[in-house]
């Protein structure tokens, strides 16, 4: 079986050793009452891979789908996230994440900003915390075997290049989720984190609900010419640039044909074309933050 004909089976292998899957569901915005059936379609239709979140309020229900689905633990990869306001309590974040899940571990635990928001105070950073003392928390994680990986998300060159930098950061990132898609390409921070050795996963990588990215005329022609949906074509760019991707939907159809990547692939001059597209926007800022966390240029 080529490279190119087993999308839906490739893995990425992180620095620690473990296999990561290319594509998986993202849960993000997500309706209660809808996700766990979602997980559940996606792990019936193949996927192995779930993405969630403490802060997006669904891993019990996610955990309730990859139960019902009926799938083994062990062939499933279960990403979850720290929330912001528990910053100082990583070890009871994680503990309320596995019970939310009903899970003994996940394969990979992310701190989902890089900002200690005060829980008293969501307008507020902790004056005496920062990322850099969370991730000395998540370190102590590593062995407990509550976690298999590490790893960050929203973290530009910038605030990698402090984390990275401090004595304190003994246990490297195994991943960086970033948001990727043709008009938000971050072709530096994805060129860091491969020099670092940082895996990447693409988030919003459908440019989100009702991106401008589907009136791109090049997407559009692009994706009428291989027969293919615009948003198969954004999946398979992703996948062929190296990272692995969280596409999010709740209906069962549109999860299978995020699914349908295998026997088909996109040229080198179809990846050059979707690689140019000159429109730039980002679904995801930061100003709901208490601090700023993206920094000049993140988006190129």
């Amino acid at each position: 079986m080529s490279q190119h004909n087993a999308h839906t089976k490739k893995t990425y292998t992180l620095a620690t050793g473990d296999k990561m899957p290319a594509i998986g569901l993202g849960t993000w915005q997500s309706s209660p009452g809808q996700v766990g059936e979602a997980v559940k379609a996606a792990i019936g239709a193949g996927y192995r891979y779930i993405d969630t979140a403490l802060a997006y309020g669904n891993e019990a229900e996610v955990g309730e789908g990859v139960k019902a689905a009926g799938v083994p633990r062990e062939q499933l990869w279960i990403t979850t996230k720290l929330d912001n306001p528990w910053h100082k309590r990583v070890a009871e974040g994680i503990d309320t994440s596995l019970k939310n899940l009903g899970m003994d571990y996940v394969d990979l635990y992310l701190m989902h900003w890089p900002c200690s928001t005060d829980p008293d105070d969501l307008k507020k950073h902790y004056p005496d915390w920062n990322f850099i003392d969370t991730w000395r928390e998540m370190q102590k994680l590593v062995g407990t075997g509550k976690v298999r990986n590490i790893g960050v998300s929203n973290f530009d060159i910038v605030n990698l290049e402090k984390l990275l930098n401090d004595p304190s950061c003994k246990i490297k990132p195994a991943v960086n989720q970033i948001e990727l898609h043709p008009n938000n390409p971050s072709k530096k921070l994805v060129t860091y984190c491969g020099e670092k050795g940082i895996h990447c996963t693409g988030y919003s990588c459908l440019g989100s609900t009702d991106s401008p990215l589907y009136k791109d005329a090049t997407l559009l022609k692009l994706a009428e010419a291989k027969g293919k949906t615009p948003q198969q074509c954004l999946l398979q760019w992703g996948i062929q640039k190296g990272w692995d991707v969280i596409p999010k939907s709740v209906t069962a159809s549109r999860i299978e044909a995020n699914f349908d990547l295998d026997g088909w692939w996109l040229t080198d001059e179809e990846v050059d074309q979707l690689d140019n597209l000159k429109d730039r926007f980002k679904v995801c800022g930061d100003d709901w933050l208490p601090i700023k966390v993206f920094h000049e240029g993140a988006i190129e």
